[in-house]
């Protein structure tokens, strides 16, 4: 019954933070650009489901530009949807040439867009499920597109494990396979004491509030969630789960709130999209001791402080 009076008042909260935000940049007492100068950080950008080509593929470049421009950057990760629908080869060519002028590193993870579905027939965009044949030919289209050996891997930065794990279930719309899932058992049993980053197309279960009617439903979470669960609960070095998949945007009120926490131990961040309206990117800065999340509207080319976060390192 509260509701709709509770995320009034956060909206008009937001208004006037990002209202403050604007007068003291034009005033000057904000930095123009990136804001962490407290020690040494690995500065990781975000990217939402770009659906390339897509909608509005000029602010798309825009956003690449940003990123260009910010010298501090070591790797740019794509959470899946590269593709706009189906992974067909014009998508894949597409979303090659729109990374080529990207300066930085990509470290990109396949959603259901680039492999789930069938190719259509010219001019239709009904999405119907491909056979296991077609999806696996749809990945290993991914990885030659991106130069990959494989469309799960590790990367070790700064004292941290960061795991990519791309949805391959032939029935989910965000789910691992039983090989991956056996990958990510042994890749994880290897690294028992370093803190851990997941980043997968889909967000962990329960981990926003229901603001719309597919969230948290079963294609639009982690699968299969009983057995991630078990997963994360037998490794506690892991504490960050980044995804997209549910398009979830700063102006909702679960985005960046206590809800994100996964059993009381990891914290998921949710990523909007690239297609529609307003972009935004999370910016994961690594510290020896903790993760400084800060959120970046490319519109109005500005840090929105209301959103950061803070995220501490699991105890040994």
């Amino acid at each position: 019954m509260n509701r709709p009076n509770r995320r009034t008042s956060l909206q008009a909260f937001i208004v006037a933070a990002l209202a403050l935000v604007v007068c003291l940049c034009a005033c000057g007492k904000l930095p123009h650009e990136t804001t962490e100068t407290s020690g040494a950080y690995h500065h990781l950008v975000i990217l939402g489901d770009p659906h390339l080509p897509g909608k509005d593929l000029e602010n798309k470049k825009h956003v690449l530009e940003k990123i260009n421009s910010w010298e501090d950057v070591e790797m740019v990760i794509a959470v899946g949807d590269i593709c706009e629908y189906f992974g067909t080869d014009a998508e894949y060519a597409a979303a090659k040439e729109f990374f080529s002028v990207l300066h930085k590193p990509l470290y990109p993870i396949a959603g259901n867009h680039d492999y789930i579905y069938e190719s259509p027939e010219p001019n239709s965009k009904r999405l119907s499920m491909g056979s296991q044949a077609t999806q696996q030919a749809k990945l290993r289209q991914f990885c030659k597109t991106f130069g990959l050996t494989h469309y799960f891997y590790s990367r070790n930065v700064g004292g941290y494990l960061l795991i990519f794990l791309s949805a391959d279930h032939p029935d989910h719309l965000s789910g691992m396979s039983e090989q991956e899932i056996a990958w990510l058992r042994s890749e994880l049993g290897k690294n028992l004491k370093t803190p851990t980053i997941i980043i997968f197309h889909g967000p962990l279960k329960g981990t926003l509030r229901d603001y719309k009617r597919f969230v948290n439903t079963p294609n639009y979470i982690a699968q299969p969630a009983e057995t991630i669960h078990e997963i994360l609960m037998n490794n506690p070095q892991v504490f960050l789960w980044v995804s997209g998949h549910t398009h979830t945007p700063p102006l909702e009120e679960s985005y960046a709130s206590p809800v994100n926490v996964y059993a009381g131990q990891v914290t998921n961040i949710h990523n909007k999209d690239m297609n529609s309206g307003t972009i935004w990117t999370n910016s994961l800065y690594l510290y020896p001791d903790r993760v400084v999340v800060k959120t970046f509207n490319h519109q109005e080319e500005i840090w929105l402080p209301v959103f950061d976060r803070t995220i501490t390192l699991p105890k040994p």
